[in-house]
């Protein structure tokens, strides 16, 4: 019995592998790393046009007051080493595991902002801003699911290549 679960098991991932050609999953990769190195890139640009604005906005968050100023340092810092890692093909699976974890975190403090703060505080600056909360939600989830899947794909692609 196990030796015909372990031979489904192997089959389902075999499959999964052929679905898309190396060709669809590089490309898939592309653009979806594009799509982070513009998010990144707006964001970090954003933040440092208007960082009082910004530095501000950080600290009228519940979570994050007594940490304000660092962290509206760090956080564009941070988004524009992404958009460089993204675009090199030597910290390309790096890029791709910090977007994941950086878009994560996000997700969660909005998460916790809209279920346990008293008072929610002012979304973010640019067009995101015309966002609601829980818009910014579904956006976030978008943006993770795509960083999952690029992970994926840029993984198998790396073991292929590997053989």
């Amino acid at each position: 019995m196990t030796k015909i679960v372990k031979m489904e098991t192997t089959m389902n991932k075999q499959s999964a592998r052929v679905l898309f050609s190396n060709k669809t999953k590089q490309i898939v990769v592309e653009v979806i790393c594009y799509l982070f190195v513009l998010l990144w890139l707006y964001a970090a640009t954003n933040k440092i046009l208007d960082f009082q604005k910004f530095q501000v906005q950080i600290g009228q968050s519940p979570i994050l007051t007594d940490y304000a100023v660092i962290i509206a340092w760090i956080i564009p810092s941070i988004e524009i080493i992404l958009s460089i890692a993204l675009l090199l093909k030597r910290t390309l699976i790096a890029g791709l595991y910090a977007s994941f974890g950086l878009m994560l975190m996000f997700t969660t403090y909005i998460i916790i902002i809209l279920n346990f703060a008293e008072r929610v505080p002012c979304s973010c600056g640019g067009i995101l801003e015309k966002m609601g909360w829980t818009e910014h939600l579904i956006f976030n989830i978008g943006f993770v699911i795509l960083a999952l899947i690029a992970i994926i794909f840029q993984t198998q692609l790396n073991e292929n290549k590997a053989r």
